[in-house]
């Protein structure tokens, strides 16, 4: 099955979702509503909501709790988008203008926290203790995670587990808890909560892999915004850390990653890209991001053999093998 086969599927459910989103952030500050909504109206895949519904097919499944949970999961991924347009200086995301381009930084970064302050609102009104832990737990993580890759910028000496540590706090816990979350607000047993946790965070690793490889050899349409953003900003992801184990461009990217520091990212990065493409680092990133999918497939086995168990499975593969 297709992934637009799956949301297709979820329509009615994902709809009520939107509405919850845009609800959520409709009103209060008239400015704020309007930053929140013109980041909400870029669109996005909505993969948090989805996995959460999935998720909930696994136990008692009630539409009403499953959104109280995957519109602040949604939205504290939207508010992580704002501050990182701002820190990473982004003009454009999804093919729109990012909030900090369209107003400033201070109104973005003031968004981004509305944003966080409204998720958080919103989870409060389910009694349920582990679900608010869990919550405040990845925000601590996902706020670690943005430090350690400003700490990380230009640094060329970081080793494959710093960036696995990294990605693991930034993309794939929020993916993880949508899962786990979702579960448990149907009220399904420990040991199926723990194998959707640990799927969602093994496809959360794969995504931001592909990600990354995405961002080095996708195209502006397929990506949603210019290619070689990550290495113009500084950030080191896992193909070019692996490339520069390559001793046959290991000096030569050293310079153009130096030259394209020394004037803040204003030049050319195709040089830099195309001693990446020369290298195995592209070859490694895929082995990895393929380990990640396997590691993802294994934890659903055992659980119930379900329309939402084909569902993950599926998407899995979509994310595995992911070109936008």
């Amino acid at each position: 099955m297709k992934l637009l086969d799956i949301f297709a599927k979820l329509k009615g459910d994902m709809s009520r979702i939107e509405q919850e989103l845009e609800r959520s952030i409709s009103f209060g500050d008239e400015l704020l509503s309007e930053t929140s909504l013109h980041l909400l109206k870029a669109g996005g895949k909505r993969l948090r909501p989805v996995f959460v519904l999935l998720a909930g097919k696994f136990g008692q499944y009630d539409l009403e709790k499953l959104t109280k949970v995957a519109v602040p999961l949604e939205l504290i991924h939207m508010s992580s988008l704002v501050h990182d347009d701002v820190i990473d200086d982004a003009s454009t995301r999804r093919g729109q203008l990012t909030v900090k381009s369209k107003w400033d930084n201070r109104i973005a970064m003031y968004t981004g926290d509305y944003i966080f302050g409204r998720a958080l609102t919103i989870a409060t009104e389910l009694d349920n203790p582990f679900i608010h832990q869990m919550l405040s737990k990845s925000l601590v993580q996902m706020s670690i995670g943005e430090m350690e890759q400003i700490r990380y910028f230009f640094n060329t000496e970081q080793t494959i587990r710093d960036y696995l540590l990294r990605i693991r706090r930034k993309t794939a816990l929020l993916i993880a808890i949508s899962c786990q979350l979702g579960a448990a607000a149907a009220g399904a047993d420990r040991d199926t909560v723990n194998r959707l946790y640990r799927y969602g965070y093994n496809v959360g690793m794969t995504f931001q892999i592909r990600d990354d490889m995405l961002d080095l050899f996708g195209t502006e349409k397929q990506i949603g915004k210019p290619p070689g953003s990550d290495i113009r900003q500084g950030n080191i992801t896992l193909p070019v850390i692996l490339a520069l184990k390559d001793e046959k461009v290991r000096e030569p990217l050293l310079e153009q990653i130096r030259i394209i520091r020394e004037h803040n990212g204003n030049v050319d990065t195709k040089p830099a890209i195309s001693l990446i493409k020369s290298s195995k680092g592209i070859q490694l990133a895929d082995q990895l991001a393929n380990d990640y999918t396997k590691k993802a497939l294994t934890a659903l086995e055992g659980l119930p053999a379900i329309g939402a168990k084909k569902n993950l499975t599926d998407i899995a593969h979509f994310v595995g093998k992911r070109n936008y």
